[in-house]
């Protein structure tokens, strides 16, 4: 599996990504926003393995792919994913991390965003696409937001209400998509999706 942006290379881990991977997550900002059992080292591993597992299902219902810049199609620069394995009929949820190096770095996390949307809408043919996150992480609210997203509360788990966390679902709909009205900014102006 793989997908071409302008910058990046979308695709299946491959082993070499195990290292780089694992690096990225033991940073202590890739996980700022998770609870303390996703903090441990060996849950990297245990990630890159169901990864590994996804790729050869079939149907495939998730879809996990490594980031890389296309100059450098050996660097990794973090991951990103539709899953629809545990989501309803038409729907999948998106994730997308950036090794902390990279993140606020000229709108590569709306460039990869931008590429799993086209790729849910166009090719999946989904109606639905949505992410979560927790109510300090502006990054992702600020990134969301950018394209037209909109967020919905919903009820938050007991580990992020200890933080004084909230939890805040983002959803766009394929009729967004289709009509136009999901907008990206990078690099400071608006592009339209076609």
């Amino acid at each position: 599996m793989e997908m071409l942006t302008k910058r990046f290379l979308l695709r299946d881990f491959v082993p070499e990504d195990a290292l780089a991977f694992e690096a990225y997550h033991a940073d202590p900002r890739s996980h700022e926003f998770y609870g303390d059992d996703q903090a441990e080292p060996v849950n990297a591993k245990e990630l890159l393995t169901l990864f590994s597992k996804w790729a050869v299902e079939r149907p495939r219902l998730n879809y996990q792919l490594a980031i890389v810049l296309r100059d450098e199609t050996q660097t990794l620069i973090g991951c990103c994913g539709l899953r629809s394995a545990v989501s309803e009929p038409g729907k999948a949820e998106l994730g997308i991390e950036m090794a902390p190096a990279y993140w606020g770095r000229y709108g590569y996390a709306i460039e990869v965003m931008r590429a799993l949307i086209e790729f849910g809408f166009g090719k999946l043919g989904l109606q639905e696409i949505y992410g979560g996150t927790v109510s300090a992480n502006f990054r992702i609210a600020r990134l969301v937001k950018s394209f037209g997203a909109t967020a919905v509360m919903r009820t938050t788990p007991e580990w992020m209400s200890a933080k004084g966390w909230s939890q805040i679902e983002w959803q766009v709909t394929r009729d967004q998509w289709e009509n136009g009205r999901l907008t990206f900014h990078s690099r400071g102006r608006a592009k339209a999706r076609r």
